[in-house]
């Protein structure tokens, strides 16, 4: 992480950030994020980032009144320059003060809601590829809270971290039903005879801005995608697996639970494009 963040309106030193420690952000976690991708000073797919942002924000019902595109991109993009980001990633957070809250405090106060930007370095994938295991955690397509990107993502922490804990990158997160979501911090694909397969939104996958991406850049190059119901089987008998986030870009797998894989010829395809693409 940089060292000057920007928090409503003005740039400080992150270790000197505060925030309102009574809030439906602190106490219940209402807030909502996005990782935005920095390339060559500039932030990836902003709009995109910012209208799934805001989406995600009414449904948890957070205002977000005074925040636009315009401003928060603007703002964005000095903190960029402030910390002198070429290459790295973004973070933009809505944090939420009040609500229907159980704890709340008796003078509320005029603002409803923070607004925190985070810069960092690019998150990088270990050269040889990476590892993919099956996480032990399932996902609840019940919750309410089902492909949010919201605060509420120390389960997503908690499969990563356990994953990590037996030597692998990632892991597969299944959900209550027994169907492939996605990897514990970004969307999963995979090939098999030619054909692209990625975990279909209703499995509580996350609608991801790079997921997205690659779809569109699969279609612009002829490539079959299918979003689908699938089982662990189908995982296992892939020829290819990718992650893609904005954090990862598209990262190829090659170990998933001790089977090997290669960057076959569709991952090569997808990361060249996606490459082109993002860096102008």
């Amino acid at each position: 992480m940089h060292p000057v963040i920007y928090l409503n309106k003005t740039m400080v030193e992150a270790t000197k950030a505060r925030v309102a420690p009574v809030s439906s952000a602190m106490l219940y976690g209402r807030g909502v994020f996005t990782t935005v991708a920095i390339y060559s000073s500039q932030p990836f797919l902003w709009s995109k980032h910012w209208q799934r942002l805001t989406t995600h924000a009414k449904r948890l019902d957070i205002d977000f009144t005074g925040c636009n595109e315009k401003n928060v991109g603007d703002a964005l993009q000095k903190l960029i320059s402030v910390n002198q980001v070429k290459e790295g990633r973004a973070r933009v957070i809505m944090l939420a003060r009040h609500g229907r809250d159980i704890w709340k405090t008796k003078v509320p106060g005029a603002k409803k809601t923070d607004l925190l930007i985070m810069t960092g370095d690019p998150q990088q994938p270990a050269p040889a590829g990476l590892s993919l295991a099956v996480s032990p955690y399932r996902t609840n397509t019940l919750s309410p809270l089902a492909g949010i990107k919201s605060l509420n993502y120390l389960d997503h922490v908690l499969s990563w971290e356990e994953a990590q804990s037996r030597d692998f990158d990632e892991a597969v997160v299944l959900n209550e039903r027994g169907e492939i979501v996605s990897a514990t911090t970004a969307n999963l694909f995979w090939a098999r005879n030619g054909t692209l397969h990625t975990p279909n939104l209703s499995t509580g996958a996350l609608a991801g801005i790079t997921r997205e991406c690659v779809i569109d850049i699969a279609d612009k190059h002829f490539l079959p995608v299918l979003e689908g119901i699938y089982e662990m089987s189908d995982l296992t008998d892939a020829d290819e697996i990718f992650l893609t986030s904005s954090s990862l870009g598209v990262a190829a797998m090659t170990t998933f639970d001790f089977r090997r894989y290669s960057e076959g010829p569709l991952t090569t395809t997808i990361a060249e494009a996606y490459r082109q693409l993002s860096r102008g």
